[in-house]
């Protein structure tokens, strides 16, 4: 049986502002450093031998990640990051306040644009000074302009094969510290989640989620480490 920890990161500045971030590098706020210490904290207890671990490129998911290694007095892990691993692309939402915007386009659309599987909202802006293409770590990659959680899996399941489950197919006990899109999509792929059941999983801050795997990778169990925190946990297949 090998164990895997998915860690979202803690809270951003811009979710604080509550804008929409996707790509871009908000970085963590005091709170989301306090939830990332916490996660490492409640992995620290865990009956697991954890020797590898796979971030996103983005500030919030890399230092969540270190500081969580740090409360476990792991640093010493080696850690791939891959921008595969990043959040949901927002496309022309990125940077906008989620109250005007839902005022500008009303909330049922917003709502769609959101929390639907398959319907991605309007493409940034070439323009954009939160065009993600500008960004050096992403050279070479071709950048989505917008992506719906549908697209977000799509991006992320070649790098779950290639080098992720490998991994985990060795024994290896393994975290992934990412986002909230980029893990859902790991965890529909993983639970067979259907399409409409998908936006009915939300993975908590500073709650890492502890799944059980059989040697085919097939989840045997799966569980909140926080058990004070409520939060909806995937059916297992």
């Amino acid at each position: 049986m090998t164990k895997l920890a998915l860690v979202r990161h803690g809270q951003s500045a811009w979710n604080l502002e509550n804008r929409f971030t996707g790509w871009w590098d908000a970085d963590l706020t005091e709170k989301g450093e306090a939830e990332a210490r916490h996660s490492g904290v409640l992995l620290k207890d865990v009956d697991a031998d954890f020797r590898t671990a796979f971030t996103s490129m983005q500030t919030r998911a890399i230092r969540t990640l270190w500081m969580a290694l740090t409360e476990m007095g792991r640093v010493w892990l080696p850690v791939e990051k891959h921008w595969r691993l990043n959040e949901r692309h927002y496309g022309g939402l990125t940077g906008l306040d989620k109250a005007e915007t839902a005022a500008r386009h009303g909330d049922e659309q917003v709502h769609v644009w959101r929390r639907s599987y398959d319907v991605p909202p309007p493409p940034i802006d070439p323009e954009s000074p939160y065009n993600p293409a500008r960004d050096p770590r992403y050279r070479g990659i071709d950048v989505p302009e917008t992506e719906s959680l549908k697209t977000t899996l799509d991006r992320v399941l070649p790098y779950w094969n290639e080098a992720i489950a490998p991994v985990l197919s060795s024994g290896t006990d393994t975290i992934i510290a990412a986002h909230g899109n980029s893990l859902r999509a790991l965890v529909k792929h993983l639970f067979h989640v259907p399409d409409e059941s998908i936006t009915g999983i939300e993975i908590p801050t500073g709650n890492p989620l502890l799944i059980d795997l059989d040697e085919n990778l097939k989840p045997i169990s799966v569980q909140y480490l926080d058990s004070g925190r409520n939060a909806a946990l995937p059916s297992l297949p």
